[in-house]
């Protein structure tokens, strides 16, 4: 169980892990290093808010090992300005959950910076995600994010793994075509130049996942991957192997056929990314994960006024980022991450 803590500008942001089991290697280090992939990786791209985000570990670690406790873990707030939010505090922002918030919480919400609702949480869903990605490679499973598309520009050849698995994190993109990544900067550089905002999709990659892992129905592998996802601010839908595109072939289209390669059981297509009846086949899993437009834009937009019930404008002024898709690459690791972890377990590994 994964339960998480603290607000955009509030004192931290942390994250408490029950059920890790004991003598798993992890150390303060492991799980920095997935937080540094999360953080701001260019002031044109990304927001020039400077957090170190340097991890705290509280608990169920000794001498190195994971001791069967709950581990927990903290990443202080520094670089926190709030006086905007105070000024808007009763102008909910477009694309925000400013207003469901509020009527959710009756008002009494952190609304700095989004509170509970802000990206930064996810800086929560890494920390977590470190811990199962350590598990996960113990069993010899790989989790593997990057770019796919942003701003409209997405790649279109065929990544080999060690493509992805070596080039993912080699520029401000986090795409491992280099000439793609670089069209993808220059149309995100374009809409922040214009004050505005871009999507994008984050392709995901699993490896070594032995068939069988999963429950069938209301635990379905894929129905909890997809849950897990939906819980990252900004996603707006999730797919798994053809996806949509499966909706336009026929059943001899899509279906994987099967065979034997070096005595294991393959199949010659991966149409159903690696997912079938909610358990895992043996072959990769294949999921792209959509963003929406980073909300906090630049232009004037139209909202109202909660206070007096009138409709007004509002312009919002911080540090926000153009495109959120390059720092989603490490939280959607994290999130895959955590499932499967979770799923493994359940299933005795």
């Amino acid at each position: 169980m994964v339960t998480c803590f603290g607000e955009s500008h509030g004192s931290c942001v942390g994250v408490t892990i029950d059920g890790c089991p004991p003598g798993l290697e992890l150390s303060e280090e492991v799980v920095q290093r997935e937080l540094d992939r999360r953080r701001p990786t260019s002031q044109q791209v990304s927001t020039s808010r400077a957090e170190s985000d340097t991890v705290q570990l509280l608990s169920g670690v000794f001498e190195g090992f994971t001791t069967g406790a709950p581990i927990s873990m903290v990443v202080w707030n520094h670089d926190v300005d709030s006086s905007w939010y105070e000024e808007h505090r009763w102008t909910p922002r477009p694309g925000h959950a400013d207003y469901p918030a509020s009527v959710h919480y009756k008002g009494f919400n952190d609304h700095r910076g989004g509170g509970r609702f802000s990206g930064r949480l996810t800086a929560a869903t890494v920390m977590a995600g470190a811990v199962a990605r350590r598990y996960l490679s113990s069993k010899g499973v790989e989790v593997l994010a990057y770019t796919q598309e942003a701003a409209g520009v997405g790649i279109e050849k065929k990544l080999t793994l060690n493509e992805i698995r070596e080039d993912r994190y080699a520029n401000v993109m986090r795409c491992p075509d280099a000439a793609v990544a670089k069209r993808m900067e220059e149309a995100v550089i374009a809409a922040r130049n214009e004050g505005d905002s871009v999507g994008g999709i984050v392709g995901c990659l699993v490896v070594g996942l032995p068939p069988g892992v999963g429950d069938p129905l209301f635990d379905a592998l894929d129905a909890d991957l997809a849950k897990m996802l939906l819980t990252i601010p900004a996603v707006k839908g999730v797919e798994f192997g053809a996806g949509f595109g499966a909706a336009r072939l026929k059943g001899s289209e899509n279906n994987d056929a099967y065979c034997i390669d070096k005595r294991k059981v393959v199949t010659k297509t991966n149409n159903a990314g690696g997912i079938l009846g909610g358990l895992s086949t043996g072959m990769p899993i294949t999921v792209r994960v959509a963003f929406k437009p980073t909300p906090s834009i630049g232009k004037r937009q139209e909202t109202v006024d909660l206070k007096s019930m009138a409709e007004t404008g509002i312009q919002i002024h911080g540090r926000h980022d153009a495109c959120i898709v390059p720092r989603a690459v490490p939280v959607v690791e994290g999130a895959v991450a955590l499932v499967l972890a979770d799923h493994m377990l359940r299933c005795g590994y």
